[in-house]
């Protein structure tokens, strides 16, 4: 299977890599920065030049022509200003979609965020980030194309316990989850059909991740 990750040097994106390379699929990473390229291959990916701010959609379908899904990992990232979060966590998601769609690229996922919400209101760089990513989750739940939204709580650097809370969004406790077990949770994804459609919250907990993931 061939799975383009879009922002593919992220932290989560490349352990994502690591597993989706191990259980034998094809990742091709897309990428801004050329220095990025060594890491990319050394996670198991081929790099691609593509910064989704910048290029138009033709570009970017051509970026991400001939996979199977899509993963949008992508995001401005801290210390970003507000005009950025707009820009790369909404209008780059949208590209993403756009491009997906426009080569029958049914398979999209993406990494979203516990807290998005389009309708949080405030004007600081933290609400334009909430406010951005729940427009983008919006947009793709009513792109047609067969997605599931990934909302993690809290990320941290400690290793993946391979356990996992998930609830429908909003009616979890809010808590944290190593961004191991954030790819974990993507590869199960990946690796099924029974999340199509679904959006779900994600936090550290007791469930397996695999059963929990087969459960939503």
């Amino acid at each position: 299977m061939l799975i383009v990750i879009a922002g593919g040097h992220g932290k989560i994106a490349l352990l994502l890599t690591e597993l989706l390379d191990e259980r034998g699929d094809h990742v091709r990473s897309l990428i801004r920065n050329p220095e990025h390229r060594d890491d990319v291959v050394a996670a198991g990916a081929e790099p691609v030049l593509c910064d989704l701010e910048e290029e138009g959609v033709d570009r970017v379908a051509a970026a991400i022509e001939g996979a199977e899904a899509v993963v949008f990992a992508a995001g401005a990232g801290p210390g970003s200003g507000a005009e950025r979060k707009d820009s790369m966590d909404y209008a780059g998601a949208v590209k993403l979609m756009r491009a997906a769609a426009e080569l029958e690229i049914d398979r999209f996922v993406m990494v979203s965020a516990i807290s998005a919400d389009s309708d949080h209101e405030g004007e600081e760089v933290y609400d334009v980030y909430v406010r951005a990513k729940g427009r983008a989750d919006d947009e793709l739940a009513a792109s047609g194309l067969a997605h599931t939204i990934v909302r993690p709580g809290r990320l941290n650097d400690e290793p993946g316990t391979g356990r996992v809370s998930v609830t429908p969004p909003g009616e979890g406790e809010y808590g944290e989850i190593p961004r191991a077990d954030v790819a974990a949770v993507l590869a199960a994804v990946l690796g099924g059909s029974s999340t199509v459609g679904k959006t779900f919250d994600v936090v550290s907990g007791a469930t397996p991740i695999e059963r929990a993931v087969s459960s939503i």
